[in-house]
């Protein structure tokens, strides 16, 4: 997000999707706070949580965080969504994944359809 998009949106309720950045969560010493980065594998935005995280939460996977914009660039989670399917996370996200080779339904733990005879 460039910076002239993030003052325009700055103080704004945001949903942003993407993936947790590897090695980018970082939990606060006040036991309750996390920070880690949001990337659409080409640009990464800092996220503040407060709360406890969803159990699907971890690095590599996808996320949906809710909140709002800081005039610093970084971002304020209210809510935390972990999924581990492309149905949860904009569909931009998901093409830019597929796009770039890195979506793995194997490994996000989605399973094909099974096909039924009629």
């Amino acid at each position: 997000m460039s910076r002239s998009a993030r003052c325009s949106w700055a103080g704004h309720a945001v949903r942003l999707g993407g993936l947790v950045e590897q090695g980018s969560v970082v939990k606060e010493s006040d036991g309750i706070t996390t920070r880690f980065r949001v990337t659409d594998l080409k640009k990464s935005l800092l996220v503040a949580y407060k709360g406890v995280l969803p159990d699907l939460f971890r690095e590599g996977q996808g996320v949906v965080v809710e909140g709002t914009l800081l005039a610093d660039g970084s971002f304020h989670a209210n809510e935390v969504l972990a999924k581990h399917d492309e149905k949860y996370m904009p569909p931009e996200v998901a093409k830019a994944l597929k796009a770039n080779g890195e979506w793995r339904p194997e490994a996000q733990g989605q399973q094909q359809p099974a096909s039924s005879s009629p």
